[in-house]
């Protein structure tokens, strides 16, 4: 197995001037100026900050910008088959690829460590099953089967821990990515269940987070929040991981429906989420990541802490909340965005105050601002079909 090179990064944005020592029309471009039909996407996934997007297709994959969008590059790999996963490593060249679809170019049971600057797979980890996520940090690799998963060091690809887990075809697994040493959370070995590895303390928590399986879950960038959501995609419940305390519950709706994903502000005062239903979701949130200590001491100061948001997503019966149904006094969404219902949509925060960024199953990229006083439907600001490449490629250009 080879080991992973030292990385280069990919530039924030394409206004720099290309390197002369290099060619500034790659020969795997030409094929975006040709009137093609637009490939399937079989994955698609944010980098680890949200300032890039990756996209396995049935001919390779591609890497966009957020914020701008703009295009970075492809990696158009011909008839080989196609990509079921990418997971990027920040804005570096070290790309985990796990082959997808009816004609997979890698086995699905072998998480391909791809370097771009060679253009080709460095190292590979195999296993007895399907790969169903990769997780990746400076120095971990994460590989998670549908009851098992698999912790790296980067620097070697040595084994350093195997957790079991209840079935989990999702592959729902987060990890911190700032904190050091790594927090991470996965379904325990009971419905409902989350289990909590703290690799600094080198203590295990479980929590019950909900009655029914666990369907989306999410982390924030030190590791301290976590949100989950379950099957029925009703409630969404905030915990804090250094004790496994709830510390607040939001409610989407009063129906179930499936949850694609969720997503922490990068200052943990908001929460963004996407369901089946086609809307987007941002939530207030009232949790001081600062001082989640005391707050998990005291639960009484989170039941009555201000909305920060101006009361906005309180429900004004809440008085009302021992007589009328629980619905009642959860507290609710500030701003929403209408989608295409039944489209899987993934949604980040963008690195505006208060913007969105959503991408979907169907190539389509949105950028979007939310009222944070007033809340109600959001304001879109871009909206782009990212495989449509004549939208933003003239003649003549080349990716940065």
């Amino acid at each position: 197995m080879a080991q992973p090179s030292a990385t280069h990064h990919i530039p924030s944005d394409s206004d720099s001037e290309p390197d002369d020592s290099t060619s500034t029309t790659p020969s795997f471009l030409s094929d975006f100026h040709k009137p093609t039909q637009n490939p399937a996407i079989y994955h698609l996934s944010f980098n680890q900050d949200y300032g890039c997007f990756a996209a396995g297709l049935d001919n390779g994959f591609c890497i966009y910008n957020t914020d701008p969008f703009k295009p970075q590059f492809r990696r158009d790999l011909g008839s080989r088959g196609g990509i079921g996963l990418v997971t990027m490593l920040f804005r570096s060249n070290i790309i985990c690829l796990v082959g997808g679809g009816p004609d997979p170019m890698y086995p699905t049971s072998k998480v391909m460590i791809w370097d771009d600057h060679q253009s080709r797979c460095i190292g590979e980890l195999s296993f007895r099953s399907e790969v169903k996520n990769v997780k990746l940090r400076r120095d971990k690799i994460i590989v998670v089967l549908l009851q098992k998963i698999f912790v790296y060091n980067f620097v070697d690809l040595k084994l350093i821990h195997q957790i079991e887990t209840v079935l989990n075809p999702k592959g729902l697994c987060e990890i911190s990515n700032t904190s050091s040493p790594m927090v991470l959370v996965c379904p325990g070995l009971q419905k409902g269940q989350i289990r909590v590895e703290n690799y600094g303390s080198k203590r295990t928590k479980f929590v019950m987070a909900h009655d029914s399986r666990i369907a989306c879950m999410t982390l924030t960038q030190d590791g301290r929040l976590l949100a989950t959501a379950s099957s029925k995609g009703t409630l969404i419940r905030v915990f804090n991981t250094l004790d496994g305390s709830l510390l607040q519950e939001v409610r989407r709706g009063a129906d179930r429906a499936e949850i694609y994903s969720l997503a922490f502000s990068s200052n943990a005062q908001w929460l963004a989420l996407s369901s089946e239903k086609g809307t987007v979701h941002v939530f207030s949130l009232k949790v001081d990541s600062g001082s989640l200590v005391t707050l998990a001491n005291d639960r009484s100061h989170v039941a009555s802490e201000p909305n920060q948001s101006g009361g906005l997503g309180i429900s004004s019966l809440s008085i009302l909340k021992g007589v009328l149904p629980k619905y009642f006094s959860s507290e609710w969404s500030v701003a929403q965005f209408r989608l295409t219902e039944g489209l899987q949509y993934l949604v980040a925060f963008g690195h505006q105050k208060n913007t969105i960024v959503i991408i979907g199953m169907d190539g389509s990229f949105y950028r979007c601002e939310f009222d944070p006083e007033n809340g109600g439907e959001m304001t879109q600001l871009e909206h782009h079909n990212f495989l449509n490449l004549d939208n933003f490629l003239k003649p003549g250009e080349t990716f940065p």
